[in-house]
């Protein structure tokens, strides 16, 4: 491996050349991370069956599933059954491309092994990104995949650290996992602490479901994970109507923590209710500051990259996410209680540590000597 990715043989080939092709390369890499990206969080596999189309389910044929070519020339649309397809499938294949591109210019004089790794990581990113901007969830093959695999990165690949041993890399990395993922688990305990309850309020005679996995809201579903982190937690509200399988109820409170459902008076067993209908104006959700999927994933960051840039990019996404929900809030795009995925921004700051962060920090807290 030393001798196929040694400078010397890859600059035997025109640096720009290699540029061209890492962005070819990232953007068929991009085509499968869409594929991940619709498919991971409705549980489906990633390896079959092949590419079709979700409308129609026809399948696509090789030379009608060449990245961003495909997508412009059908003009967003179907070759089957003429159905709209995503923006979002050329974006992430340009994105992917770009970011392929920029990992090669900027770690690629210095190591070709470092800058597949950073084409690694960046994928990841994008998968994870784009999911939680759309589920609000980050799943575990992303971010305890992407823990084991940065710790295997750190190994064959030190200078993700900025060293040249293989044992300090390691130590580094399971360093930056223990920092990464313990710092935003204790932000989680405390804030739950501080801001567990969340208000919401919905329309006028709005059914909510229950399932045995998620509450469904009119517009999102939020898996119970993400609402029930211990037994304490608890969804309340005043239903007007209570639909069970087998009865119904009227004007009575609700109750639900992951081990007791009470409507009114009766107290149940969830495990026995899989399923229940519910119409009311307003709830009470437990809220976390951040959920356990940003834990793992800033474990998986802190086992790529380290234990600094895990501080780097909690303390730079925090800017970042508040300036956006800031933003979308004086558009009138969100609610203050709105939720926020904040996994995005994570990714953006620790992108941002790699091409570059370190060098971002020393400028900024380099000591000044007097004039």
């Amino acid at each position: 491996m030393s001798a196929t990715f040694d400078r010397e043989v890859w600059a035997s080939v025109p640096f720009h050349l290699w540029s061209v092709m890492m962005f070819a390369f990232g953007c068929a890499i991009g085509s499968f991370l869409n594929v991940c990206i619709y498919r991971m969080p409705i549980g489906l596999s990633i390896a079959s069956p092949p590419s079709h189309c979700p409308a129609c389910k026809h399948s696509i044929p090789w030379y009608l599933n060449i990245p961003l070519f495909t997508w412009i020339s059908l003009r967003g649309k179907c070759a089957n059954c003429k159905t709209s397809i995503s923006p979002r499938y050329f974006v992430v294949e340009l994105l992917t491309g770009l970011a392929f591109l920029a990992s090669w210019v900027v770690a690629g004089r210095v190591s070709p092994l470092l800058a597949l790794a950073y084409c690694l990581i960046i994928s990841g990113f994008v998968v994870a990104s784009f999911i939680d901007f759309e589920h609000f969830i980050i799943p575990d093959e992303i971010t305890i995949g992407g823990i084991v695999a940065g710790f295997l990165c750190s190994m064959a690949v030190p200078l993700l650290h900025k060293v040249d041993g293989r044992m300090l890399a390691m130590k580094d990395s399971v360093l930056g996992i223990v920092v990464g993922g313990g710092l935003v688990y204790l932000i989680l305990r405390v804030g739950k602490i501080l801001f567990g309850k969340h208000h919401i309020e919905l329309k006028p005679d709005t059914r909510v479901v229950f399932t045995d996995t998620a509450l469904v809201l009119p517009e999102r579903s939020i898996p119970y994970e993400d609402l029930f982190y211990r037994k304490s937690d608890v969804i309340t509200f005043e239903a007007k109507m209570v639909e069970l399988v087998d009865r119904c109820y009227k004007a009575v409170r609700i109750r639900l923590t992951p081990e007791k459902l009470e409507i009114g008076d009766e107290a149940l067993d969830p495990e026995q209710v899989p399923h229940f209908e519910a119409i009311t104006d307003r709830m009470i959700l437990p809220r976390e500051a951040m959920g356990l999927g940003d834990v793992k994933f800033m474990a998986a960051i802190g086992a790529f990259l380290g234990w600094k840039a895990t501080l780097f990019s909690l303390m730079l996404s925090s800017v970042i996410g508040a300036a956006v929900g800031l933003g979308l809030i004086l558009l009138r795009r969100q609610e203050w209680s709105s939720r926020l995925p904040y996994g995005p921004y994570i990714a953006l700051a620790a992108i941002i540590w790699m091409f570059g962060g370190d060098k971002l920090l020393g400028i900024l807290f380099e000591p000044r000597l007097p004039y």
